[in-house]
C-alpha cells in the first residue's frame, strides 16, 4: 500500500512537473513576442519623434499638387533646404496654424515678381514652375523685388492666387529654425506616392 502511495505521488508529481514546463514555454513565448512588440513601439515612436512627423495638408494653398486631406511624411533630418522644397512651417503668424509651402528662394536670393504678366523671378531669372495652378497674379503689401535674409526662406504655396505666404506680412520671410522639415513623400491617398 505504502508503494502503491508512492507511485501515485510520483505520478502526480511527473505530471505537475510536465504541466509546469509546457506553461513555461508557453510564458517564455510570451514573454518574447511582448519584449519585441516593446522595442519595436520604442523604436517607432523615437523613429517618428527624431526623423520623420506625419502632417496631414489642410486647405487648397498648395493644389494641384497636395489637396486638402493628404497625408505627408515629413523629414526632420538633414535639412539643407533648395529651391522647390515643400515645406511644414511652424513659424508663429497670424493665421494660428502650420503652414505647407514650397520654397522659391533661399537665404541670399533675391525675388521678384512682375504680377501683371505672373512670372516669378529669382536671381534675375525667371524660375519654371510647373508645378503652379496658375500663374502668379495675386498681390500682398510686400513690395518687390525683396532679398531673402540669411538664415531664411521665401515660400509660396502652388495654387498662387489661394494662398497666403510670403508676399504678405502675415506670413513673410520664414526662419529655417521654424521649418518642421521638408515633405517626403505622400502616404496617403494610397497610390500617390510622389511630390514634385
Amino acid at each position: 500500500m505504502i508503494l502503491r502511495k508512492r507511485e501515485e505521488v510520483k505520478v502526480y508529481f511527473d505530471e505537475m512537473e510536465s504541466v509546469y514546463a509546457s506553461n513555461k514555454k508557453i510564458w517564455k513565448f510570451v514573454y518574447s513576442w511582448v519584449d519585441s512588440l516593446a522595442i519595436a513601439l520604442i523604436a517607432v515612436l523615437v523613429l517618428f519623434t527624431v526623423a520623420f512627423r506625419v502632417v496631414s495638408v489642410s486647405g487648397p494653398s498648395m493644389k494641384p499638387t497636395l489637396t486638402d486631406g493628404d497625408r505627408l511624411f515629413v523629414s526632420a533630418i538633414n535639412l539643407n533646404y533648395k529651391r522647390g522644397d515643400i515645406v511644414v512651417i511652424t513659424q508663429p503668424n497670424q493665421l494660428n496654424e502650420p503652414l505647407i509651402k514650397r520654397v522659391i528662394a533661399v537665404g541670399g536670393e533675391t525675388v521678384d515678381i512682375d504680377f501683371s504678366e505672373g512670372i516669378v523671378k529669382v536671381n534675375g531669372e525667371v524660375i519654371s514652375e510647373t508645378y503652379i495652378k496658375e500663374p502668379t497674379t495675386r498681390m500682398f503689401d510686400i513690395a518687390f523685388p525683396v532679398t531673402v535674409p540669411e538664415g531664411c526662406v521665401f515660400v509660396m504655396g502652388d495654387n498662387r492666387n489661394n494662398s497666403t505666404d510670403s508676399r504678405s506680412s502675415i506670413v513673410g520671410f520664414v526662419d529655417t529654425r521654424y521649418l518642421l522639415g521638408k515633405a517626403q513623400f505622400r502616404f496617403y491617398p494610397f497610390g500617390e506616392w510622389k511630390i514634385d
